[in-house]
């Protein structure tokens, strides 16, 4: 009976050791550990009574061997067949020569551990038959050394000392510390490491070897009696072949005997050499291990019974296979599948999701992330006018007025130059667009549950359909988001609400920090023209004008070009209704509290300062009506008509204006009024927006400040309505219409019986891994079985 409880454990240490489980029930065995060149090696040679295991220099035993010794009954002499061979578990092959062992155990271990001196911790298990041996289980590691030699990894001692700490820190292992008798007890790595995981010496069992080589008067009698270090075990003392021996090839049965002549003859361990040797050693390991096996099969059934639930468990993690063969069934679990997938993908986008993430934003949190973080601040970075510097807005004025000087600011310039600006909501709106198509199908991807994942394809087609389905709505969405854009440039309401008046945009135009220029007198005599209050009768209406936008009074409300326009049109008349008056009416626009610039018409002499409360129409128009175009030399306040141009005023008219119509000096015929039409053209071809000998104007400038008002002022009421409007017509298209639609087209695209065994083929890796677990059950159902089955009474 004894016998068979070492082969039950030995036949579940293979069982479990095939299924990958080798380490995950704790079995009863022998764990040989001592010092490198400790004699390891030999003792266990001995056991056996056959050479098998590498020797030679420096580290040998590179990963640990698992040797199962297993008794043979002796053959009948008449037949002709072997008694003795080994088998490696790893190879289905009976090895009769011991040699071939050896070249096979050295052949594995560079195979996995590699050709240098390193070691792994993946075991070498192998079983020897033989009428010889009694039945054990032990296990060979690798030498303990402090100072790397050679090759050997500079961490080697650390390496070789955790994998021996693995095997020894077992409960069920009993320790087998082998230690040179030459050599100072406590210097003795192998019993230093026995007492850190086993203090009280309760499963340590000492074994002295390399007796005969100590020197001559001392003796370890103290030791292998337990009086030096105490072990409930015991020490047992062994003496090996010497390398003189291995060298001389002397057998085994020789060395044995040899070791039994030693210890009778030995004048201090006569009276104990029946309890010395190497067969005394088997002996005493045989029943060690079964008493341990024994007292520790309660321990292992509970253990049995505990891998059994967890086996159990994730068996049925898995899946009944014979449920996904039926065809009756195949349909139902594809569509609660379906539907499955797609309450995840709805729920995730609602934030409605059983296991919402703590860490990071996921699913409908990071669209509204894109829409006020992302897409916000994408739109706040935009600078409505950085792009225009005041050569374009000239140029764009200019351009608006044809052949005839500008009376005012033009609305076709504004609209020219407001309309790109516009365009500029465009690509972070379309990106908007983008980022939230490619986060729904992050959220679609990430929409898998253990049961799907048991089914790749019809995972991808789930996957698959969801996106074609989002691929869809990407082009409509970002058409109708691109379609924002064009109706907002296609209409420039310059009546909105929030637009900033005409009047005050001309006012912030006017403002300078220029010093507040000496106030002239003002008139006391000047009457309404035509209805049009002048200075002294807006001093007393100011009171009674209604406020405008921004804060800023205005008239009537008014766009400014049309504000303008009345006004011109009003002043137009005035040099004939006081066409004898000695003093010029000025047309007064809108108050403004700031000081304006001082500037008087050039060519116009005799005109009076302006006045502190003028504003900027003032200025454009100068202060009898409409003026001038600036360097113009004509007196627009004379009441006849403009004189004839004589050939030197033409001459100056060509060098003086903002432009100039010639490059260098022109000489004019006063007879014949002929001028050289070629270098005029050549002038002509030669001017361009930006040309640098082109000076800005007082008056430009001031154009261009109140067209750059004109232009944020709007485009920050196209901003806003893009920022409310994109989220809005994104969550249409796109997000609300998917999660509407993503059950229906699932069903309609995939529910068909035609596709059913294919949709529902498993993984080949998990279908090996549930016939991995169910095989590893049922060992487990049985070894618990067995164990239950022994009498321990009868053992």
């Amino acid at each position: 009976m004894d016998s068979d409880l070492i082969k039950l454990v030995n036949r579940l240490q293979d069982t479990f050791s095939n299924l990958g489980a080798g380490g995950e029930l704790d079995m009863p065995q022998l764990v040989v550990v001592g010092s490198q060149s400790a004699g390891k090696s030999s003792v266990l040679e001995n056991i056996v009574g056959r050479d098998f295991l590498p020797r030679g220099q420096g580290i040998v035993t590179r990963r640990p061997l698992v040797l199962q010794l297993i008794h043979t009954p002796s053959p009948d002499p008449a037949a002709p067949t072997y008694t003795e061979w080994g088998q490696f578990l790893h190879i289905d092959k009976r090895f009769t020569d011991f040699h071939e062992i050896r070249k096979e155990i050295e052949q594995e271990t560079f195979r996995v551990a590699g050709q240098n001196k390193g070691i792994s911790k993946l075991p070498i298990s192998l079983k020897i038959y033989s009428p010889d041996v009694l039945d054990l289980t032990l296990v060979d590691l690798p030498g303990l050394t402090k100072i790397p030699v050679g090759d050997q990894p500079s961490d080697i001692e650390r390496q070789i000392r955790g994998l021996v700490v693995e095997y020894i820190s077992k409960p069920n292992s009993v320790i087998l510390a082998v230690s040179a008798a030459n050599v100072d007890l406590a210097n003795s790595d192998a019993l230093k490491l026995a007492r850190s995981v086993d203090p009280q010496g309760r499963r340590t069992i000492g074994v002295l070897s390399k007796l005969d080589l100590m020197d001559a008067g001392t003796n370890a009698l103290d030791i292998l009696t337990g009086r030096v270090y105490p072990l409930k075990l015991g020490f047992i003392g062994v003496v090996n072949r010497s390398q003189q021996d291995i060298n001389s090839e002397k057998s085994l049965p020789d060395a044995l005997d040899s070791e039994a002549e030693f210890f009778r003859s030995h004048a201090a361990y006569r009276n104990i050499a029946h309890k010395n040797g190497t067969k005394y050693l088997a002996r005493t390991l045989n029943q060690v291990l079964m008493n341990h096996i024994r007292d520790k099969l309660p321990d292992m059934k509970a253990r049995l019974n505990t891998l059994m639930g967890q086996a159990q468990q994730e068996l049925n993690s898995f899946g009944d296979a014979a449920i996904y063969g039926d065809k009756n069934q195949q349909g139902g679990l594809i569509l609660r599948l379906m539907n499955k997938f797609a309450h995840d993908f709805v729920a995730s986008i609602e934030g409605t999701k059983v296991d919402i993430s703590t860490k990071e934003l996921s699913g409908g949190a990071r669209i509204y992330y894109i829409f006020n973080d992302v897409f916000g601040h994408a739109l706040a970075c935009i600078d409505s006018t950085s792009n225009l510097d005041n050569q374009d807005i000239r140029t764009a004025i200019r351009n608006s007025t044809g052949p005839r000087p500008s009376l005012f600011v033009p609305e076709s310039a504004f609209d020219l130059l407001v309309k790109p600006q516009i365009k500029l909501l465009e690509s972070p709106s379309l990106r908007c667009v983008e980022l939230v198509y490619e986060e729904l199908v992050k959220i679609c991807h990430n929409c898998t549950s253990v049961e799907l994942e048991r089914f790749p394809r019809l995972h991808a087609q789930l996957i698959e359909c969801v996106s074609e389905l989002l691929r869809e709505r990407l082009g409509p969405t970002s058409e109708y988001a691109q379609s924002l854009i064009e109706i907002q440039a296609a209409y420039i309401n310059t009546n909105h609400p929030a637009f900033i008046s005409g009047s005050a945009a001309a006012a912030q135009a006017t403002t300078s920090p220029a010093p507040k220029p000496a106030q002239p007198s003002r008139p006391q005599s000047i009457e309404p023209i035509n209805g049009v209050p002048t200075l002294e009768d807006e001093d007393e209406s100011s009171a009674d004008e209604p406020v405008g936008a921004n804060g800023v009074l205005s008239r009537d409300g008014r766009s400014v070009s049309s504000t303008l326009h009345d006004r011109t049109r009003v002043t137009g008349s005035a040099p004939t209704a006081k066409a004898s008056s000695s003093k010029p009416h000025p047309v007064q626009g809108p108050r403004h509290s700031s000081a304006h610039q001082q500037v008087t018409q050039p060519g116009a002499p005799g005109t009076s300062p302006h006045s502190a409360k003028e504003t900027f129409l003032n200025y454009f128009f100068g202060q009898n009506g409409p003026g001038p175009i600036a360097g113009s030399t004509v007196d627009r306040s004379h009441s006849g008509p403009a004189p004839v141009p004589t050939g030197r005023d033409i001459s100056n008219a060509e060098t003086a204006g903002p432009t100039g119509l010639m490059a260098g000096k022109r000489t004019l015929d006063g007879n014949n009024a002929a001028f050289d039409m070629k270098s005029l053209g050549k002038h002509i071809e030669a001017i361009s927006s930006s040309e640098p000998g082109s000076q800005i104007t007082l008056r430009e400038e001031m154009e261009t400040s109140l067209i750059r008002s004109l232009i944020a002022s709007y485009f920050s009421i196209v901003r806003q309505s893009i920022q409310d409007l994109i989220p809005k017509a994104i969550m249409h298209f796109l997000v609300n219409y998917t999660s509407q639609q993503v059950q229906n087209r699932l069903v309609a695209s995939l529910y068909k019986p035609e596709l059913f065994a294919d949709l529902l083929s498993e993984d080949e890796a998990l279908v090996a891994e549930r016939t991995r677990v169910k095989a590893l059950l049922d060992a487990y159902k049985e070894a618990f079985k067995t164990l239950s089955d022994v009498n321990l009474k009868h053992i």
